[in-house]
């Protein structure tokens, strides 16, 4: 229970579902009921995943998810009805949009701000929360993208476009070509999670380049890009794993340690037991100094 709740909301960050207002004017929909529902929708799946011995892996790529008659209407999933949560098996086509936490509407809203989305925290969280390589923070004279121009010809530009008129310094570019590929690939969701194809009245680009050469313009891409080279994914889970059972963060001397349960995992389809029984089974967890 407290995997699925206190580790996994220190881990993803979920604690920002509730500092990040989507604004009322745009977004009349959201309510507190709503965000709760959001985030209980991440912490069910997780559960489900330690109860059932899931591999770790269904937290990007699965064909269900948990909601109730309200989550249900707010992301378009049709025959729920009812307040109380339930597994729901998702329709292929809502597979490829719901099918993982890409799809929850509490690391979509985490990842955004309150009047519009952002495909730079969207790259940027997926970097150092899921994959464990942060980017280096900006340039100090580099201006924020809110002082970008926000419109030409008349037209509002798409956080695309304006995303390109500020990556245009060369400062810039080095960066935004890790981050940015992988955020457009999520921007078809819109601050609370829903699914959209336009963007102040223009079709949404989200077509992109992951750092390995791979195209990527839709969630179900982006995860597949993901998901072929797992090994960066499943140590930073065992990173965060061993430093909530430990409390403290994990120093160099611990990765041989964090190498040894990520092998032992992949022998066992990287269930979740594997992961649990390799870290308290560790000198880290099981020598651990008192104060």
């Amino acid at each position: 229970e407290a995997l699925s709740t206190r580790f996994l909301h220190q881990w993803l960050r979920l604690q920002g579902v509730g500092l990040v207002w989507p604004e009322s004017y745009l977004f009349p929909g959201f309510s507190q009921q709503l965000a709760e529902g959001l985030v209980r929708e991440t912490h069910m799946l997780f559960e489900y995943m330690i109860q059932e011995d899931r591999s770790v892996l269904d937290l990007l790529g699965s064909g269900y998810t948990f909601v109730n008659e309200r989550l249900a209407v707010h992301y378009g999933i049709p025959n729920v009805y009812g307040s109380h949560f339930r597994r729901v098996s998702l329709p292929p086509s809502l597979a490829e949009q719901r099918g993982g936490i890409f799809g929850h509407g509490s690391v979509l809203t985490v990842t955004s701000y309150p009047n519009r989305t952002s495909p730079v925290l969207r790259g940027k969280w997926v970097m150092e929360v899921l994959l464990g390589t942060p980017p280096p923070p900006p340039p100090a004279d580099v201006p924020a993208l809110e002082d970008t121009a926000g419109a030409k010809d008349g037209r509002l530009l798409t956080t695309r476009e304006r995303m390109e008129l500020h990556r245009s310094n060369p400062s810039c570019s080095s960066c935004h070509r890790l981050i940015d590929p992988i955020g457009l690939a999520l921007d078809n969701f819109d601050v609370t999670g829903q699914w959209r194809l336009r963007e102040n009245g223009a079709t949404l680009d989200t077509r992109g380049v992951f750092y390995d050469g791979t195209p990527v313009s839709t969630p179900r891409e982006l995860v597949n890009a993901l998901l072929a080279r797992p090994v960066p994914l499943v140590r930073t889970f065992t990173e965060n794993l061993l430093t909530f059972a430990i409390g403290r963060r994990v120093e160099h001397f611990d990765q041989p340690t964090i190498r040894a349960i990520t092998r032992a995992a992949e022998a066992n389809d990287y269930r979740m037991a594997s992961f649990v029984m390799g870290v308290v089974g560790s000198d880290a967890f099981q020598r651990k100094r008192g104060q």
